[in-house]
């Protein structure tokens, strides 16, 4: 797969000085169970790590079914690295909810799986919950939810309002939710101090056209936010069109894996 490596620069008001240029490392939707040779994704996660970002944020996805799928690529997955850490929410698909387990006691020791295999790695998972990115006395506030969707029946467990408590101090806040979805029927009402949300999901539909500025995929009749950068009022928000790919198509026409870097500067 020839990975697409999207860079571009987030203007915001309230940035600190000590943020300036700040890179903002994206990697969505891996969608481990879905590939048959490691290669691809050790070529993804050596691209992000050759644009050297300060700070890397994993949207959600790592898997189809089951934590299980990642275990073949925790040597590769370990290499993803930044300065000032990697940052993580779930996907949809996260939750083993695709799948057909012979009890409730072994779909929730999969889950338990997934939030260890995240801790093992070194990645903080963000489940409703925030932290801060601190440098030179001055703090930017990263806050994660868990999945949330407006088409069913993707799970709702998201919960922007609980996540965002205790970040007021933060001059900038920067929210991961795996669904854009999530943009217009939950953030925009309920937490307009949200600057920049990062999203993932919709893969571009794994299917697309895009000739300079103008993109065309399918998805767009399901998602109006489905891919790039989008602005309503202050608010802004990006959608990774996704590394992996969905087992149901295992490819991409039109709509290669994408890493995106977004650098940081004050408006």
């Amino acid at each position: 797969m020839n990975t697409r490596c999207a860079a571009l620069k987030i203007y915001l008001p309230g940035l600190p000085a000590a943020f300036q240029g700040l890179r903002i490392g994206q990697i969505s939707d891996l969608h481990l169970g879905s590939f048959y040779d490691s290669r691809p994704v050790r070529q993804g996660i050596e691209v992000l790590r050759g644009e050297k970002p300060d700070v890397i944020c994993f949207t959600g996805d790592l898997v189809n079914y089951e934590t299980a799928e990642a275990k073949p690529y925790f040597a590769i997955l370990q290499h993803l690295k930044a300065p000032l850490g990697v940052f993580s929410v779930l996907g949809n698909h996260d939750y083993g909810g695709y799948r057909q387990w012979p009890n409730a006691e072994a779909a929730r020791q999969n889950l338990r799986q997934m939030y260890a295999l995240h801790q093992a790695l070194g990645w903080q998972l963000l489940r409703n919950a925030h932290t801060f990115l601190e440098e030179n006395q001055e703090k930017i506030a990263l806050i994660g939810v868990e999945n949330w969707g407006i088409r069913k029946p993707h799970p709702r467990f998201g919960d922007v309002e609980k996540a965002k408590q205790g970040t007021a101090e933060a001059p900038v806040r920067i929210l991961l939710s795996h669904d854009p979805s999530h943009w217009e029927a939950k953030v925009q009402p309920l937490a307009p101090e949200i600057d920049l949300m990062l999203a993932g999901h919709t893969h571009g539909f794994q299917c697309g056209i895009e000739i300079g500025t103008w993109q065309w995929s399918p998805v767009q009749y399901i998602y109006k936010q489905w891919a790039g950068l989008y602005q309503e009022k202050a608010q802004q928000l990006y959608v990774n069109r996704g590394f992996g790919y969905a087992d149901i198509f295992p490819g991409r026409i039109g709509m290669p894996p994408e890493i995106t870097v977004l650098e940081l500067l004050k408006a």
